[in-house]
Protein backbone atom coordinates (compact mmCIF):
# COMPACT_ATOMS: atom_id res chain seq x y z
CA UNK A 1 0.00 0.00 0.00
CA UNK A 2 1.30 3.35 -0.88
CA UNK A 3 1.54 5.84 1.79
CA UNK A 4 -0.65 8.35 -0.57
CA UNK A 5 -3.36 6.24 -0.17
CA UNK A 6 -3.15 6.71 4.05
CA UNK A 7 -4.95 9.01 5.94
CA UNK A 8 -3.40 11.86 7.25
CA UNK A 9 -2.73 10.22 10.42
CA UNK A 10 -1.16 6.55 9.15
CA UNK A 11 1.10 8.81 7.14
CA UNK A 12 2.15 10.53 10.33
CA UNK A 13 3.38 7.00 11.74
CA UNK A 14 4.94 6.13 7.97
CA UNK A 15 5.91 8.87 5.94
CA UNK A 16 10.09 9.04 5.75
CA UNK A 17 11.38 5.64 5.96
CA UNK A 18 9.42 3.32 8.79
CA UNK A 19 11.78 0.67 8.93
CA UNK A 20 15.60 0.44 8.09
CA UNK A 21 16.56 -0.88 4.24
CA UNK A 22 18.91 -2.82 6.08
CA UNK A 23 18.17 -4.50 9.25
CA UNK A 24 14.05 -4.02 9.11
CA UNK A 25 14.60 -1.64 12.18
CA UNK A 26 11.28 0.08 13.39
CA UNK A 27 13.33 2.87 13.70
CA UNK A 28 15.78 4.66 11.72
CA UNK A 29 19.07 4.66 12.84
CA UNK A 30 21.04 7.61 14.19
CA UNK A 31 23.79 7.85 12.05
CA UNK A 32 26.46 9.64 14.03
CA UNK A 33 28.58 9.32 10.65
CA UNK A 34 30.52 12.92 9.33
CA UNK A 35 32.03 11.27 6.34
CA UNK A 36 31.35 8.06 4.34
CA UNK A 37 33.45 6.14 1.93
CA UNK A 38 34.52 7.42 -1.53
CA UNK A 39 36.55 4.55 -3.60
CA UNK A 40 35.04 6.13 -6.73
CA UNK A 41 35.67 10.66 -6.05
CA UNK A 42 33.56 10.44 -9.55
CA UNK A 43 30.64 8.68 -8.60
CA UNK A 44 30.49 9.28 -4.62
CA UNK A 45 27.22 7.54 -4.11
CA UNK A 46 24.39 8.96 -1.70
CA UNK A 47 26.36 10.72 0.76
CA UNK A 48 29.84 11.59 1.05
CA UNK A 49 29.86 14.12 4.00
CA UNK A 50 26.90 14.56 6.23
CA UNK A 51 26.32 18.46 5.64
CA UNK A 52 25.41 17.47 2.78
CA UNK A 53 23.53 14.93 3.53
CA UNK A 54 23.04 12.29 6.00
CA UNK A 55 20.67 9.34 6.51
CA UNK A 56 19.28 10.06 9.51
CA UNK A 57 18.17 13.27 8.53
CA UNK A 58 17.09 12.62 5.45
CA UNK A 59 14.25 10.43 7.00
CA UNK A 60 12.90 13.71 8.64
CA UNK A 61 13.39 15.61 5.36
CA UNK A 62 11.31 12.78 3.56
CA UNK A 63 8.59 12.72 5.84
CA UNK A 64 8.02 16.17 6.19
CA UNK A 65 7.73 16.82 2.17
CA UNK A 66 5.59 14.05 2.13
CA UNK A 67 3.23 15.36 5.29
CA UNK A 68 3.01 19.40 3.78
CA UNK A 69 2.85 17.45 -0.22
CA UNK A 70 5.75 19.11 -1.46
CA UNK A 71 8.50 17.56 -3.61
CA UNK A 72 11.82 18.07 -1.36
CA UNK A 73 12.19 18.54 3.00
CA UNK A 74 14.86 19.94 4.43
CA UNK A 75 16.14 20.03 8.02
CA UNK A 76 17.77 22.58 9.58
CA UNK A 77 19.19 23.95 12.85
CA UNK A 78 16.42 25.93 14.18
CA UNK A 79 13.17 27.47 12.75
CA UNK A 80 14.92 30.84 12.28
CA UNK A 81 18.06 28.90 10.49
CA UNK A 82 15.17 27.69 8.06
CA UNK A 83 13.26 30.80 8.07
CA UNK A 84 17.02 32.02 7.03
CA UNK A 85 17.76 29.96 4.26
CA UNK A 86 14.23 31.01 2.26
CA UNK A 87 15.36 34.85 2.81
CA UNK A 88 18.71 33.59 0.91
CA UNK A 89 17.02 32.53 -2.05
CA UNK A 90 16.56 35.99 -2.56
CA UNK A 91 19.51 38.73 -3.00
CA UNK A 92 20.32 41.93 -2.16
CA UNK A 93 17.81 44.79 -3.27
CA UNK A 94 15.17 42.66 -3.18
CA UNK A 95 11.55 43.87 -1.14
CA UNK A 96 9.70 41.23 1.06
CA UNK A 97 6.30 41.97 2.57
CA UNK A 98 5.87 40.55 6.12
CA UNK A 99 3.23 40.60 8.33
CA UNK A 100 3.23 43.60 10.65
CA UNK A 101 2.37 41.32 14.01
CA UNK A 102 5.18 38.62 12.48
CA UNK A 103 7.21 36.66 15.41
CA UNK A 104 9.75 39.12 17.08
CA UNK A 105 12.69 36.65 15.88
CA UNK A 106 11.85 36.97 12.48
CA UNK A 107 10.93 40.68 12.12
CA UNK A 108 14.50 40.85 14.25
CA UNK A 109 16.27 39.16 11.40
CA UNK A 110 14.80 41.11 8.53
CA UNK A 111 15.06 44.54 10.30
CA UNK A 112 18.54 44.02 11.03
CA UNK A 113 20.81 41.45 9.66
CA UNK A 114 19.03 40.75 6.63
CA UNK A 115 18.46 44.87 6.05
CA UNK A 116 22.45 45.97 6.66
CA UNK A 117 22.47 42.58 3.42
CA UNK A 118 20.51 44.73 1.60
CA UNK A 119 16.62 43.21 1.46
CA UNK A 120 14.18 45.67 2.32
CA UNK A 121 10.69 44.55 4.22
CA UNK A 122 7.23 46.46 4.40
CA UNK A 123 5.13 45.16 7.30
CA UNK A 124 1.30 45.07 6.85
CA UNK A 125 -1.45 44.08 8.20
CA UNK A 126 -2.48 41.09 6.17
CA UNK A 127 -5.96 40.33 7.42
CA UNK A 128 -6.42 42.98 4.60
CA UNK A 129 -5.64 41.24 1.11
CA UNK A 130 -5.48 44.50 -0.44
CA UNK A 131 -2.74 45.85 1.73
CA UNK A 132 -0.61 43.22 0.33
CA UNK A 133 -1.56 43.87 -2.99
CA UNK A 134 -0.91 47.93 -1.99
CA UNK A 135 2.75 46.74 -0.66
CA UNK A 136 3.79 45.21 -3.83
CA UNK A 137 7.14 47.20 -5.41
CA UNK A 138 8.77 46.62 -8.41
CA UNK A 139 11.33 45.11 -6.93
CA UNK A 140 8.92 42.91 -4.58
CA UNK A 141 10.10 39.14 -4.78
CA UNK A 142 8.46 37.79 -2.22
CA UNK A 143 5.29 37.71 0.17
CA UNK A 144 5.90 36.09 3.83
CA UNK A 145 3.17 34.95 6.05
CA UNK A 146 2.49 33.91 9.37
CA UNK A 147 -1.04 32.46 9.54
CA UNK A 148 -2.43 32.16 12.35
CA UNK A 149 -0.12 34.85 13.71
CA UNK A 150 2.04 35.11 16.29
CA UNK A 151 1.51 36.28 19.27
CA UNK A 152 -2.10 37.95 17.87
CA UNK A 153 -3.82 35.13 15.81
CA UNK A 154 -4.67 37.08 13.26
CA UNK A 155 -5.52 35.34 9.94
CA UNK A 156 -4.37 35.83 6.63
CA UNK A 157 -6.24 34.29 3.18
CA UNK A 158 -4.33 32.13 1.66
CA UNK A 159 -5.81 31.80 -1.67
CA UNK A 160 -5.93 35.79 -2.07
CA UNK A 161 -2.20 35.41 -1.17
CA UNK A 162 -1.31 32.89 -3.78
CA UNK A 163 -3.78 34.92 -6.37
CA UNK A 164 -1.78 38.29 -5.38
CA UNK A 165 1.68 36.33 -5.47
CA UNK A 166 1.06 34.91 -9.19
CA UNK A 167 0.15 38.42 -10.52
CA UNK A 168 3.46 39.95 -9.82
CA UNK A 169 5.25 36.71 -10.28
CA UNK A 170 5.75 36.32 -6.40
CA UNK A 171 7.61 34.21 -4.51
CA UNK A 172 4.89 32.77 -1.29
CA UNK A 173 6.67 31.77 1.86
CA UNK A 174 4.61 30.55 5.18
CA UNK A 175 6.10 30.02 8.40
CA UNK A 176 3.28 27.13 9.34
CA UNK A 177 4.36 26.26 12.79
CA UNK A 178 1.42 27.01 14.69
CA UNK A 179 -1.14 24.65 12.88
CA UNK A 180 1.81 22.29 11.76
CA UNK A 181 0.25 19.98 8.95
CA UNK A 182 -1.95 18.55 10.41
CA UNK A 183 -3.84 21.14 10.56
CA UNK A 184 -3.01 23.27 7.45
CA UNK A 185 -0.73 22.27 4.44
CA UNK A 186 -0.47 25.56 2.42
CA UNK A 187 1.15 24.18 -0.93
CA UNK A 188 -2.38 22.83 -1.72
CA UNK A 189 -3.30 26.43 -1.53
CA UNK A 190 -0.40 27.11 -4.27
CA UNK A 191 2.02 28.37 -1.51
CA UNK A 192 5.82 28.06 -2.60
CA UNK A 193 7.83 27.16 0.31
CA UNK A 194 6.60 25.96 4.09
CA UNK A 195 8.53 26.46 7.17
CA UNK A 196 8.18 25.05 10.45
CA UNK A 197 10.32 26.02 13.56
CA UNK A 198 10.20 21.71 14.45
CA UNK A 199 11.20 22.84 18.07
CA UNK A 200 7.50 23.71 18.72
CA UNK A 201 4.73 21.37 17.92
CA UNK A 202 6.34 18.99 15.71
CA UNK A 203 9.30 17.98 18.29
CA UNK A 204 6.28 18.26 20.74
CA UNK A 205 8.30 17.48 24.24
CA UNK A 206 10.39 20.67 24.20
CA UNK A 207 13.43 18.90 24.16
CA UNK A 208 14.85 19.78 20.73
CA UNK A 209 15.80 22.98 18.40
CA UNK A 210 14.79 22.07 14.99
CA UNK A 211 13.62 23.92 11.98
CA UNK A 212 11.78 22.35 8.86
CA UNK A 213 10.94 23.43 5.16
CA UNK A 214 9.43 22.46 2.20
CA UNK A 215 9.28 23.40 -1.47
CA UNK A 216 6.58 23.27 -3.81
CA UNK A 217 8.44 22.80 -6.78
CA UNK A 218 11.85 20.67 -7.44
CA UNK A 219 13.56 23.89 -8.51
CA UNK A 220 13.09 25.84 -5.59
CA UNK A 221 14.45 22.33 -4.19
CA UNK A 222 17.32 22.65 -5.85
CA UNK A 223 18.03 26.71 -4.65
CA UNK A 224 16.59 25.62 -1.28
CA UNK A 225 19.75 22.79 -1.46
CA UNK A 226 21.62 25.10 -2.48
CA UNK A 227 21.63 27.36 0.50
CA UNK A 228 21.53 24.49 3.19
CA UNK A 229 24.92 23.05 1.95
CA UNK A 230 26.50 26.60 1.74
CA UNK A 231 25.26 27.90 4.76
CA UNK A 232 25.56 24.19 7.11
CA UNK A 233 23.01 25.28 9.05
CA UNK A 234 22.20 21.29 9.00
CA UNK A 235 19.95 19.64 11.90
CA UNK A 236 21.99 16.87 13.13
CA UNK A 237 21.74 13.32 13.28
CA UNK A 238 20.73 12.88 16.61
CA UNK A 239 18.10 15.94 16.79
CA UNK A 240 16.60 14.82 13.27
CA UNK A 241 16.08 11.16 15.28
CA UNK A 242 14.17 12.97 18.02
CA UNK A 243 12.00 15.54 15.88
CA UNK A 244 11.07 12.05 13.20
CA UNK A 245 9.85 10.29 16.50
CA UNK A 246 8.12 13.71 17.97
CA UNK A 247 6.33 13.65 14.74
CA UNK A 248 4.70 10.23 14.78
CA UNK A 249 2.64 11.72 17.74
CA UNK A 250 2.00 15.32 16.59
CA UNK A 251 -2.01 14.09 15.75
CA UNK A 252 -2.71 12.90 19.13
CA UNK A 253 -1.23 15.69 21.05
CA UNK A 254 -2.68 18.08 18.59
CA UNK A 255 -6.23 16.70 18.90
CA UNK A 256 -5.86 16.97 22.28
CA UNK A 257 -4.30 19.89 22.91
CA UNK A 258 -6.26 22.38 20.88
CA UNK A 259 -9.50 20.85 22.60
CA UNK A 260 -8.08 22.16 25.79
CA UNK A 261 -6.95 25.48 23.84
CA UNK A 262 -10.46 25.92 23.15
CA UNK A 263 -11.57 25.01 26.53
CA UNK A 264 -9.47 27.40 27.85
CA UNK A 265 -10.40 30.15 25.45
CA UNK A 266 -14.24 29.80 26.13
CA UNK A 267 -13.63 30.38 30.26
CA UNK A 268 -11.23 33.26 29.86
CA UNK A 269 -13.81 35.36 27.83
CA UNK A 270 -16.09 34.93 30.80
CA UNK A 271 -13.46 35.83 33.81
CA UNK A 272 -13.14 39.72 34.52
CA UNK A 273 -9.60 40.06 34.33
CA UNK A 274 -9.29 39.19 30.80
CA UNK A 275 -9.78 42.27 28.91
CA UNK A 276 -9.39 40.42 25.19
CA UNK A 277 -8.83 36.66 24.27
CA UNK A 278 -7.40 35.97 20.44
CA UNK A 279 -8.37 32.32 19.36
CA UNK A 280 -9.48 31.38 15.77
CA UNK A 281 -11.93 28.84 17.99
CA UNK A 282 -14.00 31.72 19.00
CA UNK A 283 -17.77 32.48 17.79
CA UNK A 284 -16.36 36.34 18.22
CA UNK A 285 -13.13 35.38 16.17
CA UNK A 286 -13.20 38.41 13.20
CA UNK A 287 -11.74 35.72 10.77
CA UNK A 288 -12.70 32.54 11.99
CA UNK A 289 -15.00 31.83 8.74
CA UNK A 290 -11.79 32.19 6.90
CA UNK A 291 -10.05 29.92 9.28
CA UNK A 292 -12.27 26.87 9.12
CA UNK A 293 -12.07 27.20 5.03
CA UNK A 294 -7.97 26.66 4.84
CA UNK A 295 -7.22 24.79 8.42
CA UNK A 296 -9.09 22.30 9.74
CA UNK A 297 -8.59 23.18 13.47
CA UNK A 298 -7.98 26.68 15.42
CA UNK A 299 -4.93 25.16 16.68
CA UNK A 300 -3.26 25.03 20.38
CA UNK A 301 -2.08 28.33 20.64
CA UNK A 302 -4.29 31.53 22.20
CA UNK A 303 -3.46 35.14 23.73
CA UNK A 304 -5.28 37.11 26.25
CA UNK A 305 -4.71 40.77 27.50
CA UNK A 306 -4.99 41.77 30.68
CA UNK A 307 -5.61 45.55 31.86
CA UNK A 308 -1.65 46.19 31.89
CA UNK A 309 2.19 44.60 32.25
CA UNK A 310 1.88 44.66 36.03
CA UNK A 311 -1.08 42.19 36.20
CA UNK A 312 0.88 40.47 33.80
CA UNK A 313 3.89 39.64 34.69
CA UNK A 314 2.19 38.97 38.50
CA UNK A 315 0.05 35.91 36.48
CA UNK A 316 3.48 35.11 34.44
CA UNK A 317 5.29 34.95 37.95
CA UNK A 318 2.10 33.21 39.89
CA UNK A 319 1.60 30.15 37.44
CA UNK A 320 2.54 26.67 39.22
CA UNK A 321 1.30 24.14 36.87
CA UNK A 322 2.19 26.18 33.56
CA UNK A 323 5.63 27.13 32.52
CA UNK A 324 6.59 30.45 32.29
CA UNK A 325 8.87 30.81 29.43
CA UNK A 326 9.70 31.80 25.94
CA UNK A 327 8.83 28.52 22.99
CA UNK A 328 5.50 26.87 22.57
CA UNK A 329 3.64 23.70 21.27
CA UNK A 330 5.63 20.97 24.32
CA UNK A 331 2.91 18.52 26.22
CA UNK A 332 3.78 21.31 28.83
CA UNK A 333 1.28 24.45 29.35
CA UNK A 334 3.97 27.17 28.40
CA UNK A 335 2.72 30.45 29.60
CA UNK A 336 4.96 33.66 27.51
CA UNK A 337 4.66 37.38 28.00
CA UNK A 338 5.32 38.56 24.27
CA UNK A 339 6.75 41.41 24.94
CA UNK A 340 9.85 40.69 26.70
CA UNK A 341 9.97 37.26 25.67
CA UNK A 342 9.48 36.29 21.69
CA UNK A 343 9.09 40.25 20.79
CA UNK A 344 11.57 41.82 22.91
CA UNK A 345 13.98 42.71 19.78
CA UNK A 346 10.28 45.04 18.60
CA UNK A 347 10.71 48.70 19.91
CA UNK A 348 8.14 49.43 21.91
CA UNK A 349 6.05 52.04 20.10
CA UNK A 350 6.18 49.10 17.05
CA UNK A 351 4.44 46.46 19.65
CA UNK A 352 2.08 48.97 20.61
CA UNK A 353 1.06 50.09 16.25
CA UNK A 354 0.95 46.43 16.07
CA UNK A 355 -1.25 45.42 18.85
CA UNK A 356 0.74 43.65 21.58
CA UNK A 357 -0.25 45.19 24.50
CA UNK A 358 2.13 45.46 27.77
CA UNK A 359 -0.43 43.24 29.09
CA UNK A 360 -0.70 40.74 26.42
CA UNK A 361 0.20 36.56 27.33
CA UNK A 362 0.26 34.07 25.15
CA UNK A 363 -0.34 30.45 26.32
CA UNK A 364 0.35 27.56 24.47
CA UNK A 365 -2.01 24.31 25.40
CA UNK A 366 -0.15 21.43 26.49
CA UNK A 367 -1.19 17.31 28.06
CA UNK A 368 -2.50 18.78 31.34
CA UNK A 369 -6.41 18.28 32.59
CA UNK A 370 -8.28 22.01 31.35
CA UNK A 371 -9.20 22.26 34.21
CA UNK A 372 -5.79 21.73 36.04
CA UNK A 373 -4.27 24.90 33.77
CA UNK A 374 -7.95 27.01 34.37
CA UNK A 375 -7.04 26.90 38.10
CA UNK A 376 -3.58 27.89 37.75
CA UNK A 377 -4.76 30.74 35.55
CA UNK A 378 -7.35 31.44 38.24
CA UNK A 379 -4.65 31.59 41.17
CA UNK A 380 -2.26 33.48 39.53
CA UNK A 381 -4.51 36.28 38.47
CA UNK A 382 -5.76 36.58 41.67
Amino acid sequence: MSHKDLEFTSRLVHSGQDRDPFTGASSVPIYQASTFAQPDPDHPGAYDYSRSGNPTREALEKSIAELEGGTHGFAFASGMAAISAAFFMLKAGDHVIAPEDVYGGTYRILTSLLKQWGLATTFVDMTYPERIDQAVLPNTRAIFVETPSNPLLKITDLDAVVAIARRHDLLTIIDNTFPTPFLQRPIAHGFDIVLHSATKFIGGHSDVIAGLGVTRTAELGRRMKAVQNSVGSILGPQDSWITLRGLRTLAVRMEAQQRTAQTVAEALITWPQVVKVHYPGLKDHPSRTLHERQSSGPGAVLSFELKDAPAALRTLAGVKLCFPGVSLGGVESILSYPARMSHAAMPPEERHARGITPGLLRLSTGLEDPRDILNDLKQALG
